[in-house]
């Protein structure tokens, strides 16, 4: 995407936007569907839409990675009590998925595991069906999260918020 064309999705898009694009019902389901997930393991998932990077971000040429690491930070997914939190981010000016998952994930599965995730959801995010690669991202984690943190006799506290952030 030229650097014109990027700078008019992102400056044009807004979280009025994201709320629109999902609708209340729409983000109600993926909270559930977040809730449901984390009723079935150990680990925490945060899912996270932004419409488009900030200006500043677009100057620095920050990528949709970059700001998904930013973001993992921020939401304090890598502070979980078994470091197997998940970051589910949209970056909606320019369709794209990053899945980021902790340390305690991510040494059980690897790189690869979590690029066929996100190659899988391509199709739907750019046929603009939002809610529906969101919802297959939320079930594919929940999978891994369950086959690695399945639930034993230990309590299961929600360390993280279930409701999807907008920004």
């Amino acid at each position: 995407m030229n650097t014109l064309a990027r700078w008019a999705r992102h400056i044009w898009l807004d979280a009025a936007d994201t709320r629109r694009l999902l609708g209340a019902a729409g983000l109600q389901r993926l909270e559930q569907a977040v809730r449901d997930s984390e009723a079935r393991h150990m680990g925490e998932l945060r899912v996270c839409v932004e419409a488009g990077l900030s200006a500043a971000d677009l100057w620095r040429g920050v990528s949709s990675r970059a700001r998904a690491v930013e973001l993992f930070s921020q939401l304090k997914v890598w502070d979980t009590e078994h470091n197997n939190g998940v970051l589910i981010y949209l970056l909606l000016a320019e369709r794209r998925i990053e899945i980021l998952a902790d340390r305690g994930l991510h040494s059980r599965t690897g790189d690869a595991v979590w690029q066929g995730i996100t190659q899988q959801l391509a199709a739907s995010l750019q046929n603009g069906q939002y809610e529906l690669g969101l919802t297959q991202a939320i079930i594919a984690v929940s999978g891994l999260l369950h086959q690695n943190f399945p639930l034993a006799n230990h309590p299961n506290p929600n360390e993280l918020p279930d409701a999807v952030v907008l920004i």
